[in-house]
């Protein structure tokens, strides 16, 4: 049987936590912060825990 592929965009968007869970960065969060209101900017910062609807799917993206 042919090994599965990793699927490199989603390799590197999502990462694994150590407890193995998914991680995101949010969007809109790369440039143009002078038209964004400070508690805007405040919201996208930091990684968010991936939605449990997405996880399967993910997971076999990434070959987990």
């Amino acid at each position: 049987m042919p090994k599965n592929k990793t699927h490199k965009g989603t390799a590197k968007r999502i990462r694994v936590t150590g407890s193995g869970k998914l991680v995101r960065e949010h969007t809109n969060n790369q440039h143009k912060f002078e038209v964004k209101s400070s508690s805007r900017k405040r919201r996208v910062k930091g990684a968010e825990v991936l939605s449990p609807a997405d996880v399967s799917r993910m997971k076999k993206l990434l070959g987990i």
